[in-house]
């Protein structure tokens, strides 16, 4: 069974024409929104967390975004 991937510039909140400054910037911001430092109610914090890490990870790195698209 396949697994579902996640649109990481869904995740992130940008379009697919962002800038490299306007997805840092966008991932600060969710960042800090799903910290799970900031969320110690939330079981998923942590997961959302790392979702949202390797979305950034790999969209800001020219190379891995170009084969993401």
């Amino acid at each position: 069974m396949a697994e579902y991937m996640a649109d990481y510039y869904e995740l992130l909140g940008v379009d697919r024409r962002a800038s490299a400054d306007e997805m840092k910037r966008a991932y600060r911001k969710r960042a800090r929104q799903l910290h799970p430092d900031a969320n110690p109610d939330d079981p998923h914090a942590a997961e959302q967390f790392k979702e949202l890490a390797k979305a950034y990870e790999v969209l800001s790195n020219p190379d891995t975004r170009a084969r993401y698209d």
